[in-house]
């Protein structure tokens, strides 16, 4: 964290940026914690943030007393259940942002678009602008899905490691959702490589026969988020894919833009 200068009372301490230096210090010590799994201990907190054990101690106290983090029976800090509504409504938030991103998607490729997030080790959509095609796709908004069987999924682990990569399918298992999806760790690592290759990434009727599905990140969004577009199988074909997967980048590029900017989203 960057170092503070004192106010002029002496009893709070600002951030260059101008920013509150404890809240920084706080959330930082709330993202590292989300980092490790959601349940860390204070020695743990200290070497990864390089915060003195009182520094922290007196941090988390006022976390726990505010709900935002609770302590277990092992003296270890976990996150607390009140940080779920924030997520929440952020999550709703953030659909309505994207929300004029997918209608521009919709409008130049002819699909249905999606935006998705990794929540866990699941795939959670959290807004959707339909094709106006009769034959159109139809995802419901927070549906979960696993990762391995989805555009999106691949789109969004293809940024992690290789070995975080494999924990997660270990923990969900990769049944097949049809005879099309990949169900080895081997074979979805080197979907990963493709992803990585081509810049973007395809459910090939994986998910569901019949249907194709093109998936790219979102560069820099708060939380691993991902846009994609999906449609008939025999629409979104090897000749469309050369069309569509640079719009699906430049709309994700732009959206980016409004979600990294200091101002936010647009006013809802």
């Amino acid at each position: 964290m960057p170092t503070s200068s004192a106010s002029t009372n002496g009893s709070v301490r600002s951030a260059p940026g101008g920013g509150v230096q404890s809240l920084e210090r706080a959330f930082d010590l709330l993202e590292r914690m989300a980092d490790a799994g959601g349940v860390v201990g204070l020695s743990e907190l200290s070497a990864s943030s390089g915060l003195p054990l009182p520094t922290i101690h007196r941090l988390m106290r006022t976390l726990v007393a505010c709900g935002y983090v609770r302590q277990q029976p092992s003296r270890r800090y976990a996150l607390g259940p009140r940080l779920i509504r924030l997520g929440e409504s952020s999550s709703r938030l953030l659909g309505t942002w994207a929300r004029p991103h997918l209608a521009r998607l919709v409008e130049e490729t002819g699909e249905t678009a999606n935006m998705a997030l990794l929540d866990g080790d699941e795939i959670v959509y959290v807004a959707q602008v339909p094709s106006k095609h009769s034959m159109r796709m139809f995802t419901e908004v927070g549906r979960r899905v696993l990762p391995h069987s989805t555009g999106v999924g691949k789109a969004l682990l293809a940024g992690f490691p290789p070995q975080d990569v494999r924990a997660l399918l270990a923990r969900t298992g990769m049944p097949a959702a049809t005879d099309r999806t990949i169900t080895t760790p081997e074979g979805f690592l080197a979907a990963l490589d493709e992803v990585r290759r081509r810049g973007y990434a395809i459910d090939d009727n994986e998910q569901e026969i019949g249907v194709r599905c093109l998936a790219v990140p979102v560069p820099d969004a708060p939380t691993p988020a991902a846009l994609s577009i999906s449609g008939p199988a025999g629409r979104v074909t090897e000749a469309a894919t050369e069309r569509i997967a640079p719009v699906l980048q430049q709309v994700a590029r732009d959206l980016s833009e409004v979600l990294t900017s200091p101002g936010g989203g647009p006013t809802v």
